[in-house]
């Protein structure tokens, strides 16, 4: 087979397999669901605290509950791990359980299925922070 018949066997089966690909489609009408929203929704409105080196942590707040996230959320953005609670300042002085948050963490719940308008407060607890700060996010 000649240069010039194969090269022509190649475009033409080029162009066949080109022809037999997947016809485009338009997308469904109708409004668009964005599956992050609830996320955006509730981190959108993240608080920052921040706590010395030198100090075991301490506490942060006190906020109020909001209809942004059904859950309390903390994120860790500090080099070591810490311990987390939340406090019902109206009811208790003391925390509710203790959730360990990694160094760099995500998002953790610290507490589930709290009502709006809540007030709390966060504790932390670290022995790590005499070397670097405690910085945190909280959502709620």
């Amino acid at each position: 087979m000649s240069s010039t018949s194969a090269r022509l066997l190649a475009a033409a089966t080029a162009a066949a397999l080109l022809s037999l690909g997947t016809p485009a489609v338009a997308a469904p009408a109708g409004p668009e669901v964005n599956l992050f929203a609830p996320l955006a929704t509730c981190y959108g409105g993240a608080v920052r605290s921040y706590f010395q080196t030198g100090g075991y942590g301490g506490q942060a707040g006190t906020y109020r509950t909001t209809s942004r996230c059904r859950d309390i959320n903390v994120r860790n953005a500090s080099a070591y791990g810490t311990e987390a609670c939340v406090i019902f300042v109206d009811k208790t002085g003391a925390c509710n359980y203790w959730t360990y948050l990694p160094a760099n963490s995500g998002w953790v719940v610290v507490a589930t299925n709290v009502r709006d308008g809540v007030n709390f407060r966060v504790r932390f607890d670290n022995l790590r922070y005499e070397y670097e700060p405690l910085v945190a996010y909280h959502a709620f």
